[in-house]
This record gives C-alpha cells, sequence and structure tokens, in this order.
C-alpha cells in the first residue's frame, strides 16, 4: 500500500485534520491484518478515511487554485461530485470546477481527479440495490492507492505549494 510519508510535498500540503485521516486510514489498514479468523464480507471501511480526506483535499486545492472561493469551501450546500462532474459541466456554466480545471491544468489530470472520486468515494459508499458493490481488501487498498497518487499528481502539476508560498 502506498504511504504519504512527512518528506513528502502531499504531506506537506495537507491540512492538519486530512494528515489525522491519513493516520487513520494506516491504522485501519494494518489493523485488517490481526482479524483472520473473521474477515468482514466487505472492506469499503478501509477506503473511508482516505475518501474523506480526498474530499477535503479536493476542496482545499480548488480553493488555493481560486477555482472555488472561500464561500463554497466552507460551505455545507457545495459538493465536489457536483461540480466536478464532466457530465454537468455545460449545465454548471461558470460553477463547473471541472471545466475551469480542465482549462487550467489539462482534461487528463482532471479526468484523473473525477475518476478517482467517482471510483474511490461514490461507487465505494452509496448503495445501488442493482449494484452491490462490495470490496475485498486488496481492491479497497487499490483504491486508497489511487487516492493517494491522484493527491500526489494534483500537488505536482498543479504546483499548489508554489502558488501558496508566492500569496
Amino acid at each position: 500500500m502506498k504511504r504519504i510519508f512527512a518528506e513528502s510535498i502531499l504531506w506537506q500540503y495537507l491540512s492538519n485534520e486530512q494528515r489525522v485521516l491519513a493516520g487513520d486510514g494506516e491504522f485501519l489498514v494494518e489493523d485488517s491484518l490481526n482479524h483472520k479468523d473473521q474477515e468482514p464480507t466487505d472492506y469499503s471501511y478501509l477506503v473511508f478515511p482516505y475518501a474523506k480526506m480526498y474530499e477535503g483535499f479536493l476542496k482545499q486545492l480548488f480553493r488555493d487554485l481560486k477555482i472555488i472561493g472561500t464561500r463554497d469551501f466552507y460551505s455545507d450546500h457545495f459538493r465536489i461530485g457536483k461540480a466536478l462532474s464532466p457530465h454537468l459541466a455545460k449545465r454548471l456554466g461558470a460553477n463547473s470546477v471541472y471545466a475551469e480545471f480542465s482549462k487550467k491544468f489539462g482534461e487528463e489530470l482532471t479526468e484523473k481527479l473525477w475518476e478517482t472520486w467517482k471510483d474511490s468515494r461514490n461507487l465505494v459508499f452509496h448503495y445501488f440495490p442493482h449494484n452491490y458493490r462490495a470490496l475485498n481488501r486488496e481492491h479497497a487498498i487499490i483504491l486508497i492507492d489511487n487516492i493517494i497518487s491522484a493527491m500526489e499528481t494534483a500537488v505536482a502539476k498543479t504546483r499548489v505549494s508554489d502558488r501558496q508560498e508566492k500569496s
């Protein structure tokens, strides 16, 4: 499993709350190895702290890059899944994070952030009666790795840390 090391640019960018979630996630993954006598039928719980961290990370990233304002950042009504959806870009117009981020940093990175959101957050935590999706441990770890990889790529390609220092 990928780890976020304290010396990394990503770790330095994360908020204290996001770092705590990363630590909780590592603990849960390690702890899941101790329960061989009765394994759960669904390891989605391993992904949860990382998915929550990813949501906070994206809000912070979009605010720091001036794609969303402070009002949306703190809003209880702003939804990453809606704002980042490529399917809603035309309808949302100027409020489309997908369109704005793509314009500034390219569609490839934007797609990576969206696909990670969809696969590692939405499809894991929503219940669909026609498509019950239980994760085995290995698949949960793949999703965790995808979240960390998306965050590392976003920090590197947007150079958000450099932008913060200049502000």
